[in-house]
C-alpha cells in the first residue's frame, strides 16, 4: 500500500525548531516531486515548500524563506523540513505530498496534481 507519513510536529516555543520528516512506503520518493503543504485552523491549506525530483531545486512560501529548509534523504526514503526561527503563525497541521506529475517545483504548488499525501502532523507555536 502506497502511503506517507508525517512525523516531528508537537509544541514549540516561538523562536524554537522544530525538524518534519515525510516517510513514504509503498514507493520511493526520489523518482516524484515533493511539497509540503499547511493548514492553520479557519484557513485553506497553502504550499509551505517544494523539492524537485533530483533535489537540485526548491521553492518556498514568502512567509517562511530564509527559515524554512527542505531536503531529501534517497537513502532513507524520506524529505525533511526543517524549521527554524519559528512564529505562532506557523501553527498549522502539516501534510507532506507528492506527485509523478512533475518533475520541478511549479508556482503555485498544484495542490489537485499531488497523487499521495499523508495524514499530517501538527505544529503548534505559542509560549
Amino acid at each position: 500500500q502506497l502511503q506517507l507519513v508525517e512525523s516531528g510536529g508537537g509544541l514549540v516555543q516561538p523562536g524554537g525548531s522544530l525538524r518534519l520528516s515525510c516517510a513514504a512506503s509503498g514507493f520511493t520518493l526520489d523518482y516524484k516531486m515533493v511539497a509540503w503543504f499547511r493548514q492553520a485552523p479557519g484557513k485553506e491549506r497553502e504550499g509551505v515548500s517544494c523539492i524537485s525530483k533530483s533535489g537540485a531545486s526548491t521553492n518556498y512560501a514568502d512567509s517562511v524563506k530564509g527559515r524554512f529548509n527542505i531536503s531529501r534523504d534517497n537513502a532513507k526514503n524520506t524529505v525533511d523540513l526543517q524549521m527554524n526561527s519559528l512564529k505562532p503563525e506557523d501553527t498549522a497541521v502539516y501534510y507532506c505530498a507528492a506527485t509523478v506529475y512533475y518533475n520541478g517545483c511549479p508556482n503555485p504548488l498544484p495542490q489537485g496534481d499531488m497523487n499521495y499525501w499523508g495524514k499530517g502532523t501538527l505544529v503548534t507555536v505559542s509560549s
